[in-house]
């Protein structure tokens, strides 16, 4: 790389030896993701073995998405080693939906000004996210573009891809009144609703470092950038152990859009207010804001993270399998005749 700068592209706001930098620092990271323990990047393309065993008819499950403007947060708090992990968690919670298992995770970072040790912060969460996920980080790109955003800002994204045998991919056409639905605790506000969040707390002139005691004595700033609990592994065993009947990722749109996803037309799920066992921070956005509950679960996830529907005779095996890999899921509703979700 000796040879390769441009004075006049970096005039122009491109920093090309930068971006070699960022490459070199980063390697550590992703090498944490590889099967092998290698970071093999750099090339035009991300390379992947592909492993076929025990999958008779494989199918490819995909899922992209970002950060959104919980982004803002990481500005703010000059805090980059999280989002990463939100942004991977969002791609691979969803495509575990399918019942798919996370193969490998690209990510996309567009940003003002290429900061090397910015970047490889930001690349840490992505990998650590990786790990959790149990996926392997085989590439990504990190763009700069002057003029477009402000120096010291980026976004993020990224995609993920999975394989699930297609005789295994979760169908709902099983699903009957008088199954249960389970809830997966969130870690918090994950990487949805923060125009609103924002908004409420008036976020670039508000207090995000100071001890709340609503929160339990945490920061405002510290509790928002909790990243998105990624849940691949617990899931990933239940659906080994367990009839899982259908799974819905409880993103945008919190519990009226996206647990009807996971259930077939005709039937609906009746969930018992005070069964949503609700975080802290839901309830100081409400109050803060003033919102209203409808619009509270119609927008955040309001500390169930995913949704889980069983046959009534299996809850209890599920429960256990979850417990015994970390995730302590409880009831959450039944599925009965209708449409949507009758919160009562």
């Amino acid at each position: 790389m000796d040879k390769s700068y441009s004075d006049s592209y970096k005039a122009a706001g491109v920093d090309i030896t930068a971006g070699y930098k960022a490459v070199e620092l980063m390697k550590k990271h992703v090498a944490r993701t590889m099967p092998e323990g290698k970071a093999d990047i750099g090339g035009f393309g991300g390379l992947f073995p592909l492993d076929m065993a025990g999958i008779q008819d494989p199918v490819l499950v995909s899922g992209t998405d970002g950060v959104g403007t919980k982004i803002k947060l990481a500005f703010l708090t000059d805090k980059h080693d999280t989002v990463g992990i939100d942004c991977v968690a969002m791609c691979v919670n969803d495509i575990v939906c399918c019942g798919a298992k996370p193969l490998f995770f690209l990510d996309y970072i567009a940003c003002g000004r290429n900061f090397p040790e910015k970047i490889a912060s930001i690349v840490g969460g992505v990998a650590e996210g990786c790990v959790r996920a149990g996926c392997a980080l085989i590439g990504g790109e990190t763009a700069e573009h002057p003029g477009l955003m402000p120096e010291e800002e980026y976004d993020l994204a990224g995609f993920a891809v999975g394989v699930v045998d297609r005789s295994k991919v979760l169908d709902n056409k099983r699903m009957k009144a008088g199954d249960v639905m389970l809830a997966l605790p969130s870690s918090g506000v994950h990487s949805n609703g923060f125009s609103l969040v924002r908004k409420v707390f008036d976020i670039e002139h508000c207090d995000l470092a100071s001890p709340v005691a609503a929160l339990g004595g945490k920061s405002l700033g510290e509790t928002l950038l909790t990243p998105t609990k990624i849940y691949v592994k617990p899931v990933l065993a239940l659906l080994k152990e367990v009839d899982v009947k259908g799974i819905s990722h409880i993103t945008g749109g919190g519990f009226y859009e996206n647990m009807p996803r996971s259930i077939p037309a005709g039937l609906g799920v009746r969930i018992q207010r005070s069964d949503v066992r609700v975080l802290p921070v839901f309830d100081l956005i409400q109050k803060t804001g003033n919102i209203s509950e409808h619009d509270m679960f119609n927008t955040f996830n309001m500390g169930v993270g995913m949704s889980i529907v069983v046959a009534k005779e299996d809850v209890e095996r599920a429960l256990s399998v979850l417990r015994a890999n970390g995730e302590e899921g409880y009831v959450l509703g039944e599925i009965v005749k209708g449409d949507g979700v009758e919160l009562v």
